[in-house]
């Protein structure tokens, strides 16, 4: 079973090396995040050993029983929804988290990052989908976040994170990532830092999201196959 997961994780890597040249872009610049939500603790490490070095969850409190004992050396990101009052935890366990969007959050984040002496990487999510079921601040009010997360010191903006509507619209969601790529692009340059990261595309829409300027792509079931 667990070989099975590596095979499919090794014929994604390609598939996202052969879509990334298809739209012009050089091969290595798309990053496979594997989201390793509801999947047991030793199938993860034994991904591990195998070679999977990233892994992405949704609950600080499922990735906190998972991963807060396993050894190894592998790097977890966040890509759920985070309450401030878990920020203690997300800066222990995560290199970076995906999923910023209020200033209040941010500011508890980087008062727990002070703390443990950290450098904290986000990214802030933005809902370009206008899907009320959907976590992420406005585009018209994204630009002021990261102004505001610019200025906290022990917070890293490496970009914007969006997740796809839910649609069989191919167009419909390539208009939601070119919006997040259009609105990386905006802020960067009002801001005058750098934004190197869009994570946007998941198992469904990573093909598109990669023509969009994806450089994170968020996959779960095609790795680890259909969820309970």
């Amino acid at each position: 079973m667990n070989s099975d997961i590596y095979s499919r994780y090794l014929n994604l890597l390609d598939e996202i090396r052969n879509c990334t040249v298809n739209s012009g872009r050089q091969e290595n610049s798309v990053m496979l995040l594997p989201v390793s939500k509801t999947v047991p603790a030793d199938v993860i490490s034994h991904c591990a050993d195998l070679g999977m070095k990233l892994f992405a969850e949704n609950r600080i409190q499922e990735a906190e029983s998972k991963f807060v004992h396993m050894k190894g050396d592998f790097r977890l990101h966040l890509i759920g929804h985070l309450q401030s009052n878990k920020s203690r935890t997300a800066v222990q366990l995560f290199d970076m988290i995906h999923s910023i969007d209020k200033l209040s959050t941010a500011e508890k984040l980087n008062s727990e990052a002070e703390k443990a002496g950290k450098t904290q990487n986000i990214l802030v999510q933005v809902n370009t989908s206008g899907e009320v079921s959907k976590s992420g601040c406005t585009p018209d009010t994204a630009e002021e976040l990261c102004a505001g997360i610019s200025a906290l010191k022990n917070l890293k903006l490496k970009g914007l994170m969006t997740i796809g509507p839910l649609t069989e619209n191919k167009k419909r969601i390539a208009e939601c990532f070119q919006t997040l790529r259009i609105l990386k692009e905006k802020i960067s340059s009002m801001l005058q830092i750098s934004l190197p990261e869009l994570s946007m595309g998941m198992s469904d829409d990573y093909e598109i999201a990669i023509k969009e300027g994806s450089t994170i792509v968020r996959i779960g079931s095609a790795i680890f196959g259909s969820r309970n």
